[in-house]
């Protein structure tokens, strides 16, 4: 009403789905408020006279659960999709946020935008905030690269859990587990470069490796699929190898493993026996206005061939990848003996070992006297053993 009264207007309604969810899922009543509501808004849009004036745009982040009566022509019926920025946008953004922050010299926002894909406007607001905290704990006067380095590792890997105290042997497992998924990433082809390796505690995992792809990746092949499932099965390998134990550190990278060759079998049609068929079932939640009842298109015997088929893929890829880490046994000793070290390798590093050199230590490395466990630790700079789960001091 205050729109048609203010004619010639624009109304901007943001998240839309929060009143314009799909109706009758088959729980609840149909007398709620938020269907009223609806029903009420797709009434007025109706009655919009083409000489009205009156515009309405709305935003949300699930189309897929909008009601079907408002994508109708007449009501929201053009669609402007707004992705996740490519790297040219995430530079310009970056160059946005960075206006409120004192930049030192050597910040370069396009090696910051090839080291972020997938980020959103957001997360590069976060990052430079980040930044700027982390420049303000060492008391800096502007923000500089590895402030920018540090605030990334923070948001992709979690915050360090300095304080926690893990026994050696741990220590050493976490290590080995960690060079694992580090080595098949460098020896496979088709694996995303490996940007960090640490051993640090880091949100709920012990030790991370992190790859980050050279440039956007807008699908994925065949071939970088399996390989990703070879080197999320390294880190189980090495212990198994190395530690002749098993931990349960592995079991997410069984769960992302496992779920990758279902859908390359299920959902992707990369498999010649099965062939390009989906044979995924409709996995729609209840609350967001799907079914009640759940459809199988699926023979019993269909069922015993896709588990199959996943079983294969599984085999193989951890056949491949304990071949490559028994191969490499020299280059996986010497970079758990770097890990135990430093705690920390970046993809330099990473190089030198692959390389057959010795790696060269970290740039903000300074050598530390052996601290009881509370991760500090005073008197003469001496080289730090393997004793200590002590973490790196800041530069």
């Amino acid at each position: 009403e205050n729109a048609k009264k203010n004619a010639p207007c624009i109304i901007s309604i943001d998240e839309i789905d929060a009143v314009g969810r799909q109706r009758g899922a088959g729980l609840g009543g149909g007398n709620d408020e938020r269907e009223q509501t609806l029903n009420q808004m797709l009434v007025e849009m109706d009655g919009f006279e083409t000489n009205l004036g009156v515009i309405v745009v709305a935003a949300t982040n699930r189309p897929d659960i909008l009601d079907a009566a408002l994508l109708r022509p007449g009501r929201f019926d053009r669609q402007v999709y707004v992705t996740l920025p490519d790297i040219r946008g995430r530079e310009q953004i970056l160059n946005v946020h960075m206006r409120k922050v004192p930049i030192g010299q050597d910040v370069n926002p396009g090696i910051i935008a090839r080291g972020t894909p997938g980020m959103s406007g957001a997360d590069l607001a976060n990052l430079c905030n980040e930044a700027a905290l982390m420049a303000a704990r060492r008391n800096a006067r502007t923000v500089e690269m590895q402030d920018f380095e540090k605030a990334k590792d923070k948001i992709l890997m979690g915050p360090e859990r300095k304080s926690m105290v893990m026994p050696e042997e741990e220590r050493r497992n976490t290590a080995y587990h960690e060079s694992g998924h580090a080595l098949i990433g460098k020896l496979l082809p088709k694996c995303d470069p490996v940007h960090k390796v640490t051993i640090i505690p880091r949100g709920r995992a012990l030790g991370v490796t992190m790859s980050l792809p050279a440039q956007d990746r807008y699908s994925y092949d065949r071939d970088y699929m399996l390989n990703q499932i070879s080197m999320l099965f390294g880190g189980r390998i090495a212990e198994e190898v190395f530690m002749n134990q098993m931990t349960t550190g592995a079991s997410n990278d069984f769960e992302r493993a496992t779920q990758i060759a279902r859908d390359m079998v299920m959902r992707y049609g990369m498999t010649e026996s099965l062939g390009p068929m989906v044979y995924a079932e409709n996995e729609g939640e209840v609350f967001l206005g799907r079914s009640v009842t759940k459809t199988t298109n699926m023979s019993e015997q269909t069922m015993q061939k896709v588990d199959s088929e996943v079983r294969r893929i599984i085999d193989q890829q951890y056949a491949l990848a304990r071949s490559l880490i028994e191969e490499h046994s020299d280059k996986m000793h010497a970079m758990a003996k770097a890990l135990l070290e430093w705690e920390t390798i970046d993809g330099e590093q990473l190089d030198d070992i692959m390389a057959g050199k010795a790696p060269r230590p970290p740039k903000d490395w300074t050598p530390r006297t052996p601290s009881g466990g509370d991760g500090g630790g005073g008197g003469t700079p001496a080289v730090n053993t393997e004793a200590a789960p002590a973490a790196p001091t800041a530069a």
